[in-house]
């Protein structure tokens, strides 16, 4: 019989191509995978790998089992979901794993909301970028992603996983006040640019838009927490793209300009035949259901409507009003 974890080991080393790397993937020693690969060989009956001085190779063997690992981990999926259903009760533990940007619209409700409906349920939430995230979920770390995908830059989920789209979120031009009047991208190539640290998603989606436009963007100002991008937009300090779930309010000073047609899909992630599991049933119905951005928290508005330390936004162009 075929140990499902050393089967784990071998479909790594078939997409990440090195034993060093799969250890670090696991946290073990790069002895500790050789050891487990040489004992799936005898398993398996049939020679996996092929060793060439310190590099190994998988054989024509070693790659056909591979390639049937998310099959076979699908089919025991299914069969724990379909135990787990059985008493018709949703409790245990549920980790989620969610994208810096929807810790606060989208995590934090869905765990709130799954706790009330299941008081059975132990629900964790880890922050993780979807770089992050996809790998941690099929190493069954997590057992539920909040990720973003930008189908533009063409993004494909990694094998052994299935999405559910959520909602589209649309990406914005986030200029200093005075800027707001601009037409197009290409208006503001000689402006400095503000982004995330390389390598990132939102580094290469503004990068792409800038180049659609014509022209490469000069980067001055880096960031790694995105809400932090509008200060630094507000302070004059530059420009940048930035996914409107973040822009729900934002501070004097800063324009809001749509870029039709670029936006990213956010999207709730599972392992291929978890989907029946009735905790991560429960979390997907609820995510499917709230598949909005819940509203922000606002202050009370002054006598003319303004909410203090908050720029009103035109629904139309997003802009400043008056």
């Amino acid at each position: 019989m075929i140990d499902v974890k050393r089967l784990m080991l071998l479909r790594d080393l078939a997409e990440h191509g090195t034993v060093t790397a799969v250890a670090e993937l696991h946290g073990v020693t790069p002895s500790a995978v050789s050891q487990q690969l040489r004992i799936l060989e005898t398993e398996a009956g049939a020679a996996l790998l092929r060793r060439e001085g310190r590099m190994v190779r998988l054989t024509a063997a070693g790659s056909t089992l591979a390639a049937e690992c998310e099959q076979v981990l699908a089919a025991l999926e299914r069969a724990k979901g379909a135990v787990r259903a059985l008493d018709g009760e949703v409790g245990g533990e549920l980790v989620i794993g969610c994208m810096p940007s929807g810790l606060e619209v989208l995590a934090a409700p869905l765990a709130s909301s799954l706790v009330r409906a299941h008081p059975g349920l132990r629900v964790r939430i880890v922050e993780a970028e979807p770089e992050e995230a996809l790998p941690l979920l099929r190493q069954r770390t997590l057992d539920v992603a909040l990720t973003y995908r930008y189908p533009h830059l063409g993004m494909p989920l990694p094998e052994g996983v299935v999405a559910q789209a959520l909602f589209d979120d649309p990406l914005v031009l986030a200029v200093p006040e005075e800027l707001g009047e601009i037409d197009g991208l290409a208006a503001l190539r000689h402006q400095p640019w503000i982004t995330t640290p390389a390598p990132s998603a939102c580094r290469d989606v503004m990068t792409h838009a800038c180049q659609s436009a014509g022209f490469t963007p000069v980067i001055e100002h880096s960031y790694r927490d995105l809400r932090a991008a509008l200060a630094l937009v507000a302070a004059g300090l530059g420009v940048t793209i930035l996914p409107m779930m973040l822009c729900r309010t934002t501070p004097p000073g800063l324009a809001l300009i749509p870029l039709p047609g670029k936006g990213r899909t956010i999207e709730a992630v599972v392992r291929a035949g978890t989907e029946s599991h009735p905790a991560i049933a429960a979390a997907l119905t609820a995510a499917i259901r709230d598949h909005r951005p819940a509203a922000p928290l606002r202050q009370r508005p002054d006598d003319h409507g303004h909410v203090p330390g908050e720029t009103a936004v035109d629904p139309v162009r997003h802009q400043p009003i008056g």
